[in-house]
């Protein structure tokens, strides 16, 4: 099962690591990641695999809800088939 992280807010050192260490911790693996900075905003988008992961979509989500108030950014995470339908034209 694949899903589709977002991270946007302020850039600041420790964003990736951070939700990069999170992931591992839970055997969830990063199948592609793309990251800019525009002006001092920081955006990110990864496709992570779920399917050896340790925890559910539900807990990923509410550990990088966690991490996202830490570090006063926004991250959400969805199922990539959920994500494709909201994108789509």
């Amino acid at each position: 099962m694949n899903a589709i992280i977002t991270v946007v807010g302020t850039d600041k050192v420790g964003i990736i690591a951070r939700v990069s260490a999170f992931l591992a911790e839970r055997n969830v693996n990063i199948e592609d990641i793309s990251q800019t900075i525009m002006k001092d905003n920081f955006v990110m988008i990864m496709m992570v695999d779920l399917s050896q992961g340790s925890e559910s979509l539900e807990q990923i989500k509410a550990g990088l809800a966690e991490i996202g108030e830490a570090m006063k950014v926004s991250i959400s995470i969805m199922h990539e088939k959920v994500f494709g339908a909201m994108h789509r034209i």
